[in-house]
């Protein structure tokens, strides 16, 4: 062969060569997740936690001081992890529900796959998002990255169960941590209830520590553990209520432990030591970018978070952001923002207490005390604050106020710290096309069976965002409305506009029902059901004797499955409830009412029969099932 054809052929496998090598030098990387839990952990200086095992992981390697789940509850934080992306941009915002991928997106094991990872998930999945094809190469409870092919890099995940919210209240329960040295949070009674909940809660976070262990253990005894860099983190915060689903600093903030082995030192942020802290604001959001980072990857520029390790990392970001939207049976719409020492919250639906009726919620001893004493009135104020119609914004000092009891937001000394919180909420919820300024029922009636992002990046779905997002602003304030500026929001050929409308006289009470009585009484007659919700709901409420004869016929119509969807009978129901005995007359057709179809949204089927049994209990005063 000649020369030239020597040397050409030689240069034509340099790249391929390359690729090869640079597969193999690629680190392994393993998950191990726990649920339900926030840093109540040794390492995160909690003195009565016992996590050795999670303990010497962190002095392995780096601490983030403020990691936020983003959402306080499994699916929707999930979905942010698997996505990269907010899910509230994505109408995939509220728990359990399940839309379309957005078109030409992948999800980041996808991403990991074409790059040549072997990636297995053990086991939980529980996204809101369809998956676009073939996601993992194995998940179930056999999946393991011992199973990996020879040549490849593993990606794997662990995801530990035992420290669900479910567990921390099963009974018969043999206690490991005394109640008596439980620190019980001045937001929460003290009570044997709480005490035994919270000890409970810390025995499980033992039992969870061990398996942590049991992880990083056969790792170390495969020889691998020089080569894989690892995450550990908790899903959301602690079970207990006002943790888990509540968009608080208690409900958002997990521990996360990173390790990046000596010979991937390169690849670690420029804070890296073995048993360091980071002061970084991270959030799940940033997971799969700094995944792609890590394997030198690019992220896509679709994702909105941001890397904090690999080659792509980015500077620490000022803010990092919380969500809640529907809780399974109960429609919400909070958003919060944090940076290192302050959390605001802004309530978009300010007449809806935090501590709204969750059936599952209420399973847990503690919440149906602490509820069972805000009833007889024996709590105090911090304690009261869960269980009342909230303030329109809350800003919380996290250097002297931890547990967020003390709302600064009305605080003149705070008033320009207040103001660059919501500067910066308004401008991520612009950036991002936030789309819970839409109910949900009216999302799925206009995108079913699309892709809600995708249908807005393409002008079909809100055609003016902007409009639509400041009603929801306007709505939810504080500040009166010129009265020219409401009626010109009633008579809006947009519905969200209109359903901020009655919202607006909703949450402002009755002089403003009175004011707009007949826009409302018009709106009951609107094309979408769920400004014909938001009417009747207001003039239920605040309206006069007669319009019940209206409003009651027309949420009963919009609560039968056979007649709408899961999602505006969800709506439909909540309004029923929250007009508690003047929903009377329809009580024997409430309890006639289908509690299930044949074709419902998968994941659905409990949301109407939990609604429709707390509300028919109510009205027997019988008691809270």
């Amino acid at each position: 062969m000649p020369i030239r054809w020597i040397i050409l052929s030689a240069l034509l496998l340099i790249p391929a060569l390359t690729g090869i090598t640079r597969a193999a030098d690629r680190p392994n990387i393993l998950w191990i997740t726990s649920e339900d839990n926030g840093p109540e952990l040794g390492c995160y200086g909690d003195t009565y936690a016992d996590t050795p095992n999670i303990d010497e992981l962190a002095s392995m390697g780096l601490r983030y001081e403020v990691c936020w789940s983003n959402a306080p509850v499994c699916a929707p934080a999930r979905t942010t992890l698997i996505s990269g992306m907010y899910p509230a941009s994505l109408g995939a915002e509220n728990m359990r529900s399940l839309l379309p991928m957005p078109a030409n997106l992948k999800m980041y094991p996808q991403y990991l796959r074409e790059a040549g990872y072997y990636c297995t998930n053990n086991s939980k999945e529980d996204y809101n998002l369809d998956k676009p094809g073939e996601v993992w190469d194995l998940s179930n409870n056999k999946a393991h990255w011992k199973n990996c092919p020879a040549g490849k890099p593993f990606f794997s995940i662990f995801n530990h169960t035992i420290s669900h919210e479910s567990q921390l209240r099963k009974r018969p329960h043999e206690a490991v941590h005394d109640p008596a040295g439980v620190q019980v949070p001045p937001y929460h009674p003290d009570t044997p209830e709480t005490r035994q909940d919270w000890a409970q809660y810390y025995d499980k976070l033992t039992e969870m520590d061990r398996l942590v262990g049991k992880n990083v253990k056969e790792l170390r005894d495969a020889g691998q553990l020089e080569n894989t860099i690892i995450f550990y983190y908790g899903d959301h915060g602690s079970g207990m209520p006002r943790h888990k689903r509540w968009p608080y600093n208690t409900g958002l903030h997990v521990p996360l432990i990173v390790v990046i082995p000596e010979k991937y030192r390169d690849l670690a942020p420029a804070d890296y030591q073995a048993g360091g802290a980071s002061k970084r604001l991270v959030s799940f959001v940033d997971f799969a970018p700094t995944l792609l980072s890590l394997i030198g990857e690019k992220p896509p520029a679709h994702m909105q978070g941001k890397a904090f390790a690999g080659p792509h990392a980015t500077e620490n970001p000022d803010y990092i952001f919380g969500f809640r939207g529907r809780m399974d049976e109960r429609p919400d719409f909070v958003r919060s923002v944090r940076n290192e020492r302050y959390v605001y919250v802004r309530h978009f639906q300010p007449q809806r207490p935090c501590g709204q009726f969750v059936h599952y919620m209420f399973q847990t001893p503690t919440t149906r005390k602490w509820y069972e004493l805000h009833l007889e009135g024996k709590l105090t104020p911090a304690q009261d604050q869960f269980w009342i119609p909230k303030p329109v914004e809350e800003l919380f000092d996290l250097q002297s106020d931890p547990h967020e009891v003390q709302n600064l937001a009305e605080d003149p000394a705070h008033e320009e710290v207040l103001k660059q919180f919501r500067i910066a909420l308004f401008q991520q919820m612009q950036k991002t096309v936030d789309l819970g300024v839409m109910p949900e029922a009216e999302m799925h009636r206009r995108s079913d069976p699309k892709s809600p992002y995708d249908l807005q990046r393409a002008g079909k779905l809100l055609k003016d965002y902007d409009m639509v997002l400041l009603a929801a602003a306007v709505a939810s304030g504080i500040e009166d409305v010129p009265d020219g500026k409401v009626r010109e929001a009633f008579e809006s050929d947009e519905p969200c506009i209109r359903y901020w409308a009655c919202q607006w006289t909703l949450i402002h009470g009755a002089d403003h029902v009175t004011r707009y009585h007949s826009d409302l009484l018009d709106c009951l007659k609107d094309e979408s059901p769920s400004v014909q919700i938001a009417a009747a709901e207001a003039l239920g409420q605040y309206g006069e004797p007669a319009d019940l004869k209206k409003v009651l016929p027309l949420l009963l119509k919009l609560a039968d499955l056979n007649q709408t969807d899961v999602y505006t009978v969800v709506s439909a129901l909540n309004a029923i409830d929250y007009l508690d005995q003047k929903a009377a007359p329809i009580r024997k057709q409430l309890g006639e009412l289908p509690e299930k179809v044949k074709v419902m949204p998968a994941r659905t089927d409990s949301y109407a029969p939990r609604l429709l049994e707390k509300i028919l209990a109510d009205l027997d005063g019988a008691p809270l099932p």
